[in-house]
């Protein structure tokens, strides 16, 4: 069900932008700092994990302040998980679709962009004994973005994780991204 869901997501946030006056497709990189907010779990000590994403960047502007961006990004993230006589890198790697609304603040580049993000787990490294690992997780987005160029631009957003990554433990994804785009 969840992996339906989340080809919906993906078919309907491109199928939107067919239909647009103005596409800019891109592609972008970044460094993530990613740890698990929202719980604890005894004898564990989480700390942030550094890591990255990059992908695919598809920007259509309905209006003059008003774009509709959606992205496909292969994102690690995770935390590094020290206890128990152990210390590990939980490295969780999605395959995420955030659809953002952005919000054009400035008429040189500034914007203010926040939506859903839907990830499928594809791949686990070094996983630490929480439970089983979910194979879906929805997350709010929400930054800023500043062109600096009509191609290049800059950008810095928080995911804020609402499912569980880990069945057995109280725990939420979070996420501060950090990126470097060109738009063709």
């Amino acid at each position: 069900m969840k992996k339906y869901f989340f080809l919906l997501v993906l078919c309907l946030s491109t199928s939107s932008f067919v239909n647009a006056q103005f596409l800019k497709f891109g592609v972008k990189a970044g460094v993530n700092f990613a740890n698990f907010n929202g719980g604890s779990v005894q004898g564990i000590d989480f700390s942030t994990l550094t890591s990255y994403h990059g992908g695919l960047v598809l920007e259509a502007k309905l209006f003059e302040n008003f774009s509709l961006q959606s992205e496909l990004l292969y994102s690690t993230q995770g935390a590094e998980l020290r206890g128990l006589g152990t210390q590990v890198k939980n490295e969780l790697g999605y395959l995420a679709v955030p659809v953002l609304a952005k919000f054009y603040l400035t008429k040189d580049g500034l914007s203010l962009e926040m939506g859903p993000q839907a990830s499928l787990l594809v791949s686990q490294r070094n996983s630490f004994s929480l439970g089983d690992t979910q194979t879906f997780d929805f997350a709010l987005a929400g930054g800023l973005s500043y062109k600096i160029t009509k191609e290049v631009f800059v950008s810095g957003r928080y995911l804020a994780g609402l499912t569980e990554p880990k069945r057995e433990a109280d725990i939420k994804n979070a996420v501060v991204q950090f990126s470097v785009g060109y738009l063709f």
